[in-house]
């Protein structure tokens, strides 16, 4: 417990930016002088932070902050979510973990609103940037859907995609957000420690006529992973409450937009991954 917490605390020292990439942390004889600890606790603490790649060991130099910046994040645009899907698939890779036919959960059964008895298709997927995995994801589609595809392409493309291939329409989605801690499946795929923090989210999405066609449950982490939405103030004095901005657009959206108004091209972003899943 007391490495967790010298871990922890170094943690949140990085990741706010108080010691920057490249710095040098104080050597094992201070930190343990500062956290009243033995130095076999201090290391620890630096071997967990290792593993996460927050810092680099040198032997006979010490240890350095990593600069995780080569790590690009993935940010969710909360106000777009369909689209967004389609195109994170189309700019991550995937590793398929699981693929097979049976009868769901009662949870997932209500949630599709499948008849007793009716089947579904459950995948196990993570999906990775840069080669590194942020995301953990189990999904339920009904049987007469997944059928539609193979295994060989789920693991090359967008389930939605997929899903809208089949003849389904993607009309609308609902999803809940809340916290866990990594079990141990998870936490092997994501490369964590078992009980580290995660982002959880729970997606429905369903077709015009209100049948459900896919039941997501998706593990992130939160250090390459978070949900963005923007704001905007709405109602009259007295009953202003902020509401989602939607089809607001961004500030880059609004440089790209000014750039092509003058006739310049916008500079490509540069992508480190495959564009095959």
């Amino acid at each position: 417990m007391k490495a967790r917490r010298i871990y922890l605390l170094l943690r949140d020292r990085i990741v706010a930016g108080e010691l920057p990439p490249g710095s040098r942390l104080p050597g094992e004889p201070a930190l343990a002088a500062e956290h009243a600890v033995s130095r076999v606790t201090v290391r620890r603490a630096l071997d967990l932070l290792d593993k996460e790649g927050l810092v680099q060991r040198k032997a006979g130099s010490g240890t350095f902050v990593h600069d995780t910046r080569t790590v690009r994040p993935i940010v969710a645009d909360l106000s777009n979510v369909l689209s967004h899907l389609i195109d994170m698939g189309r700019s991550t890779d995937v590793k398929l973990l699981s693929f097979s036919y049976g009868l769901p959960s009662e949870a997932v059964a209500a949630s599709l609103g499948l008849a007793a008895g009716e089947r579904v298709q459950r995948s196990v997927r993570i999906r990775m940037i840069d080669g590194v995995p942020f995301s953990y994801l189990t999904t339920h589609v009904p049987e007469w859907i997944g059928l539609t595809w193979s295994e060989a392409e789920l693991a090359a493309r967008p389930l939605l995609e997929l899903i809208e291939r089949s003849g389904v329409q993607a009309e609308r989605a609902t999803q809940a957000i809340s916290a866990t801690l990594a079990g141990p499946e998870a936490a092997a795929a994501l490369d964590l420690e078992i009980g580290s923090p995660l982002l959880s989210l729970t997606r429905v999405v369903y077709e015009p006529s209100g049948r459900g066609v896919e039941h997501l449950h998706a593990l992130y982490r939160p250090d390459r992973y978070s949900f963005h939405m923007d704001l905007v103030r709405t109602g009259s004095d007295g009953e202003r409450r902020w509401s989602p901005a939607l089809g607001w657009p961004r500030a880059s959206d609004k440089t790209k937009a000014e750039k092509a108004a003058k006739g310049e091209k916008p500079p490509r972003a540069k992508r480190a991954t495959r564009q095959r899943s």
